[in-house]
């Protein structure tokens, strides 16, 4: 008799250790990250000279994943062609505009704002207004202007670069009355989109830590949305433009299938999506132009939902079409990542190759240039490379160098260009391979993440 009230006791608590077991969660298991959309504030980003919400997309997806509501995530793109004293009414008439739609779609009677570079100029002159300065909760200043005190006396995080690559380097730098915080190790662009910044950024803006600063994976199928604009005006491709998404063979480039896995429509200020496309897997954007001439842009595969695609073109014949020489027999592509890829420090230089050419050098892109994207094409279409030395016009403007590699090309194409990225001091090399397109037909953008995959 004992032995069967023994055995009955086991029995039951056996019975409530598996109950617990399967309604407690499983060790390392993540806690519901949502956040309540009453407790946080909505964001705007203002981007610096020659950016646009690109600069903010790794950031985004980063807010998102930790629960920030995707719908409170906003970004003002302005044209940066265009001198800051020329157009600044006009830009600041905007954010006017976007902060009142912000403040009626979510009820909230403020934002936070968070300005790079010019940015942060935009910024100061905005809340230099008290009018305006009354609808800004907090503000992030991210490697710009410095000021005695906070601008408009709004609650101010100021973010720094360690490195200082633009203007003379006078020693540390802050607002007075900020919260101001040096990240190490790193430049004026990737400070802006860096995970090593996300962090105080978050605590700021939301009161806590992150659960992760990592981008983690989403679910099989990721929500994307963007826009086509004409590089650096923000404005929408030109009417007539077609985009076409297609899914492509990883180690080539080439298109899979007949037909494209998207077609979607461009507005007029060439918004697009989202789309619904497979996580891990290899795209093409394809802008085809009114001029005939198509734009084939390749990002690293999609990780997460992403809002913030930004398809950078051209005008046909105007602004960076003219940095351009073109032919039949030469392909030619702009690579791009928003974290400054460096020739010159070493073992802590970035490794890039178009067909096994390091076009990242100390020559062609030291750390004082701050280089965002390499143009790489055969200068003068005369079928010789000189890559020992920058293309001199486009190694003068911000944040660009440009390389004179010939590539030979075919139409329709026969051979595949290998571009591999082995980044500075982290993870494996990452390659974005394309078809030899002619260049005179066709214009090629490859854009790495500059997160670690």
């Amino acid at each position: 008799m004992v032995k069967t009230g023994f055995a009955f006791r086991s029995t039951i608590l056996a019975l409530v250790a598996i109950a617990a077991l399967v309604a407690a969660p499983a060790a390392g298991a993540k806690k519901d990250k949502k956040l309540d959309p009453d407790k946080v504030t909505p964001l705007i980003f203002v981007h610096g000279g020659s950016g646009s919400g690109a600069q903010f997309e790794s950031q985004q997806m980063r807010l998102t994943g930790n629960g920030f509501p995707q719908r409170y995530i906003h970004v003002l793109e302005y044209d940066t062609l265009t001198p800051i004293d020329e157009n600044l009414d006009e830009v600041h008439a905007s954010l006017d505009a976007l902060i009142e739609s912000v403040k009626a779609q979510s009820g909230k009677s403020r934002v936070d704002v968070l300005g790079h570079s010019r940015g942060t100029t935009v910024m100061h002159e905005y809340l230099a207004s008290p009018e305006r300065a009354a609808n800004v909760r907090r503000y992030v200043n991210i490697d710009g202007r410095t000021s005695d005190t906070p601008p408009g006396g709004v609650e101010t995080l100021a973010i720094w670069a360690e490195i200082q690559t633009l203007g003379p380097d006078e020693g540390p730098r802050e607002i007075g009355g900020a919260k101001n915080v040096t990240i190490p190790n790193q430049t004026h662009v990737q400070v802006a989109t860096s995970e090593e910044s996300f962090t105080p950024i978050f605590k700021f803006l939301i009161g806590k830590k992150p659960q992760t600063d990592e981008i983690e994976k989403g679910k099989q199928k990721v929500k994307v949305a963007g826009r086509a604009v004409v590089f650096p005006q923000n404005v929408g491709v030109p009417a007539g433009t077609q985009l076409d998404v297609w899914q492509i063979r990883p180690a080539t480039g080439e298109r899979k299938g007949n037909k494209p896995a998207e077609e979607p429509d461009l507005a007029a200020d060439g918004s697009w999506g989202p789309l619904k496309l497979l996580r891990g897997k290899r795209y093409e954007f394809a802008l085809t132009r009114p001029d005939g001439v198509v734009h084939h842009l390749y990002p690293e595969p999609f990780r997460h939902n992403d809002r913030l695609v930004r398809l950078l073109s051209s005008i046909p014949g105007e602004g960076v079409e003219l940095l351009l020489d073109t032919s039949d027999q030469s392909s030619g592509m702009v690579i791009v990542r928003y974290k400054e890829l460096w020739g010159d420090q070493g073992a802590q230089s970035d490794v890039l190759t178009v067909e096994g050419q390091n076009v990242v050098t100390p020559a062609l892109s030291p750390i004082s240039n701050t280089t965002n994207a390499v143009f790489v094409f055969d200068e003068d279409s005369d079928g010789v490379s000189n890559p020992g030395a920058p293309i001199p016009l486009i190694f003068s403007l911000p944040f660009l160098t440009g390389v004179d590699l010939f590539i030979p090309a075919a139409s329709p194409p026969n051979d595949t260009v290998e571009v591999k990225l082995k980044s500075r001091g982290r993870g494996p090399a990452r390659s974005l391979n394309f078809p030899n397109f002619p260049s005179s037909t066709n214009r090629v953008s490859l854009n790495f993440s500059d997160y670690e995959p």
